[in-house]
C-alpha cells in the first residue's frame, strides 16, 4: 500500500467550491464507505473543516487511487472531475506524510500555528476508526500526525501569533468597528467552532455575549460555562438587532442569514438610532454620529451561513473564509515556523523509516517460511530413509535442525531490518527476494510514479 493525499483548501479553492466539497458529520460514514469500496483504495480518512477538505488514502497504485478518490469527490460535490481537478492538490508517499504533518502542526492553516486543527484531525481519525476505514498504515499516520502537532505546540512558539480562525476574524472585524471590547455579540451555533468563538470573544472582552443554537440545551450549557446568555433559536431576529458582532458557525446546509432576514434586522437597527439597543454607552458615544455602527458578521461556516446576495446590504459587513484568506492577518515569526519545519522534517524521516521496516517484514517472514518448509521436507525424507527412528529421536532431530536454521537466520534478518529502515533500504528486501527466489505478495509500485506535477496545498 502507498499513501495518497488529495484535497482542496483555502489556498486552491474559493468558499463556493469548498461549500460543495464540504462533508457533514452525518454524511462522513457514507463517504468513507464509498472510498474504501473503490478498487484501488484500501484505507481512507477524510478531514473536512471550514477551510479544507482532504482525503488521506492507502492505495495500491497512484493513478488508480487518484482516479478513485477524485471520482468520489466529484460525485459528492456534483462537480465534473475536470472542473474539480483545477482546485485539487495531490501528494504521494513521502510528500503525503510531510503534508499530513504540516497540517497537524498548523503550518498549513489559514492562521499559521492555530491549534484547532488538532481537534479536527482527531475527530476525522475517530470517524474513520468508527467506520473501520483506517487500517494499519493510516492508523500509524494519524497517530503520528497528532503527536507531531502536539510537539510543534509544546516545543515552539508557533501558536503565539494567533490561536484560531476566530482570532483572525476578530482582527479583521476590529478594522471595521474599532475597539471590540464592550461591544455586544451573538454566536450562532454551539458546536466546536461555536464554542471556540465564545471562548475567543470572552477572552477579548467582547460582550455582553449571547448564544443561540437549534438545540437549546447545548446553547444553555455553553452559555453557563462563559456567563453568557442563551437565546431561544426562534428569537434569532430579535437577538441580531441588538448586537454589533455576529459569529455564525452552524452546520446548516442552506444559508441561515438570508438577504430578507438581514435587511429586516438592519432596518430595525437603523430605526433604533445610532447605537444598537444592547450596546453600552461610552463617553465617545455621547456626541451625535451619522448612524449606527455596521453589523459585522463573521461567517465561519462551510457551507456559508450568510446568503451570497446579502453581502451588499448597506450597514452590513460580512467577513467569510475568502476574506480571511485574503487578509492573512497574523503570521508567526520566521524562527518559529523554521523550528516547526525542522520538527516535521525529522518526524517524516522517522515515519518513513518505520514504513520501510514494515515493507521488509513480509520478505523476512517469507524467508523464514521457506526455511521451515526446507526443514520439514528434509525431515520427511529422513523418516522415509530411517523408519527405525523412534518418535523421540525424530523430535530431537527436528528441534536441532530448527535451532540451527533459526540461529543462521537471526543475525542476517536483524541486520536487514535495520538496513531497510535507512534511506534506500527497499533494495535489501529486493535482494533477499532475488537471492532466495521468494514469492512475496507486495503492493504494486509499478503505478507509483506520478505523471502530474504535485501541487503544494
Amino acid at each position: 500500500m502507498n499513501l495518497l493525499s488529495v484535497g482542496a483548501s483555502y489556498r486552491t479553492a474559493d468558499v463556493a467550491t469548498l461549500e460543495r466539497l464540504a462533508i457533514t458529520e452525518d454524511a462522513l460514514p457514507a463517504m468513507l464507505r464509498r472510498l474504501v469500496a473503490r478498487p484501488y483504495v484500501g484505507e481512507a480518512v477524510v478531514l473536512s473543516t471550514c477551510n479544507r477538505v482532504e482525503v488521506y488514502a492507502a492505495v495500491t497504485g497512484f493513478h488508480g487511487g487518484l482516479n478513485d478518490v477524485c471520482e468520489v469527490l466529484a460525485e459528492h460535490s456534483g462537480m465534473p472531475t475536470t472542473e474539480l481537478a483545477a482546485h485539487l492538490y495531490v501528494h504521494y508517499d513521502e510528500a503525503a506524510v510531510a503534508h499530513g504533518f504540516r497540517v497537524s502542526s498548523g503550518l498549513d492553516s489559514m492562521v499559521v500555528g492555530e491549534a484547532q486543527i488538532l481537534g479536527q484531525l482527531r475527530d476525522a481519525y475517530q470517524a474513520a476508526t468508527d467506520a473501520d476505514s483506517a487500517g494499519r498504515l493510516l492508523h500509524e499516520l494519524m497517530q503520528q500526525a497528532l503527536r507531531v502537532g502536539k510537539r510543534a505546540h509544546a516545543e515552539t512558539g508557533i501558536d503565539r501569533a494567533g490561536q484560531s480562525v476566530v482570532t483572525a476574524a476578530l482582527q479583521v472585524a476590529g478594522t471595521r468597528l474599532g475597539e471590540l471590547a464592550g461591544r455586544p455579540a451573538l454566536v450562532i451555533g454551539a458546536g466546536a467552532m461555536g464554542a471556540l468563538a465564545v471562548a475567543t470573544l470572552s477572552r477579548a472582552g467582547v460582550g455582553p455575549l449571547s448564544i443561540t443554537n437549534r438545540s437549546a440545551g447545548r446553547a444553555a450549557r455553553l452559555a453557563e460555562a462563559y456567563r453568557a446568555t442563551a437565546v431561544p433559536f426562534e428569537e434569532l431576529d430579535e437577538a441580531l438587532a441588538t448586537v454589533d458582532v455576529v459569529v455564525s458557525a452552524t452546520a446548516a446546509t442552506a444559508p441561515l442569514l438570508t438577504r430578507e432576514r438581514l435587511a429586516a434586522v438592519l432596518g430595525r437597527r437603523t430605526a433604533a438610532g445610532t447605537h444598537s439597543p444592547g450596546s453600552p454607552r461610552r463617553p465617545e458615544d455621547q456626541a451625535p454620529v451619522a448612524g449606527p455602527a455596521p453589523l459585522v458578521v463573521l461567517d465561519l461556516a462551510v457551507p456559508r451561513d450568510v446568503a451570497a446576495d446579502a453581502t451588499g446590504l448597506p450597514g452590513l459587513e460580512v467577513i467569510d473564509i475568502d476574506g480571511l484568506a485574503a487578509s492573512r492577518q497574523t503570521l508567526p515569526a520566521a524562527a518559529e515556523t523554521s523550528a516547526v519545519e525542522r520538527i516535521v522534517a525529522g518526524e517524516v524521516e522517522n515515519f518513513l523509516a518505520w514504513l520501510r521496516g514494515t515493507e521488509i517484514a513480509p520478505t523476512v517472514a517469507a524467508l523464514r517460511t521457506r526455511a521451515d518448509e526446507l526443514v520439514a521436507a528434509e525431515l520427511r525424507k529422513l523418516t522415509a530413509r530411517r523408519p527405525e527412528l523412534t518418535a523421540e529421536q525424530r523430535a530431537d532431530v527436528s528441534r536441532t535442525l530448527h535451532r540451527v536454521v533459526q540461529q543462521l537466520l537471526h543475525s542476517p534478518t536483524v541486520r536487514v531490518r535495520r538496513l531497510a529502515a535507512e534511506p534506500g533500504g527497499d533494495q535489501y528486501a529486493a535482494l533477499l527476494r532475488e537471492l532466495f527466489d521468494l514469492d512475496v505478495p507486495l503492493a504494486t509500485h509499478a503505478d507509483a510514479v506520478p505523471e502530474i506535477e504535485e501541487r503544494s496545498a
